[in-house]
Parts: structure tokens; sequence; C-alpha cells
């Protein structure tokens, strides 16, 4: 076996951008809009979305995981990297569920889903950052961002170093070639 599950790498990329947009939108178009502004509850809205579709992908993406052949696990040549490399793909899941529950649990006290979503014309609160959720919310952005430069590096390094093939694990083919 040489390639993971179908269904694991297209939900690989799809959360990968899906996490990336959310990411970005995030830290530089969300934070910029003032609370008081209408077009912060699209943004909300948006913002909102995506974070329930990659925790909805995720759970998805776990189960898939957990009951489909998988490769073996890439080899660096040292065996401490190589701990460390399955170390951070768990890292990954753990990160991206907490950053899920920090909005859910921000979005909750805050009111938001009947704001955001069910138009009940409460207007938003002045500040998130009352809420504790918030403060977990931005380490863990900031936290999924390094893990991602790391994860992105070291299949560089895989790929372009190495010369070990690895992109081809997460890509299309044949499982068995």
């Amino acid at each position: 076996m040489t390639r993971y599950h179908p269904l694991l790498v297209a939900l690989h990329w799809l959360i990968a951008l899906m996490v990336i947009v959310a990411l970005v939108f995030g830290s530089l178009r969300l934070t910029a809009i003032p609370n008081d502004d209408p077009e912060k509850l699209f943004a909300l809205r948006a913002h909102m979305s995506i974070g329930i579709m990659v925790l909805l992908l995720m759970l998805v993406r776990l189960a898939t995981r957990s009951f489909s052949e998988k490769p073996p696990h890439a080899s660096t040549g040292n065996a401490l990297t190589d701990r460390l490399g399955v170390l951070t793909h768990w890292l990954f899941y753990l990160l991206i569920f907490a950053m899920a529950g920090s909005g859910i649990a921000m979005a909750s006290m805050a009111g938001l889903p009947a704001i955001v979503f069910g138009g009940s014309g409460t207007p938003l609160p002045e500040d998130f950052s009352i809420y504790p959720p918030r403060i977990a919310h931005g380490i863990i952005a900031t936290l999924i961002g390094l893990l991602l430069l790391l994860h992105v590096a070291a299949a560089l390094y895989h790929q372009f170093v190495l010369k070990d093939g690895l992109f081809s694990r997460m890509w299309f083919g044949d499982r068995n070639g």
C-alpha cells in the first residue's frame, strides 16, 4: 500500500484549504470589521459555517482513517524525527477539535447562533475578548498556523531533499502501485 484512501486524500486537501481560509479570513478580515458594522454578520456567518464544516469533515476524516488501510509511516531515517512526524499529525487533530470547541463555546456565550443564523436582530457584543474562549481561539489559531508551516516544510523536505515521493501518498492514484 503506497497511498491513502481516496476519501482521506480528498478530505486532507479540502480541510487544508478550509482551515487556511478560516485562519486568514478570521485573523485578517473578521477582526478588522467593527462589531457594529452590518457586514460583520455576513463575515461571522461565513467564518462560523466554515468552522462547522471543518469540524464535521474532521469527524468523517477521523472515522475514515480509523477504518481504512494506510501506507506505512514515512521515514526520515531518524527515529526521533519520525516520532515527531506522527505526533504532529495527531496534534493537528487535537488543535482542530480544540479550535472548533473554543469557537462553539465563544459563539454560545455570545449568543451568536441566534444573532448570526437566526436573525434575532440582537446586536453583536461590543467585544468578543470578554469571553474566555476567545483567547483560546486566538492562541489555537496561532498554533495551527505554526504547525501548518512545519507540516508544509516537512512535506517539502521529504519531497525535494529526501526525494522519497511522499507527496504521492496524499494524492489520487493506484493505492498499491
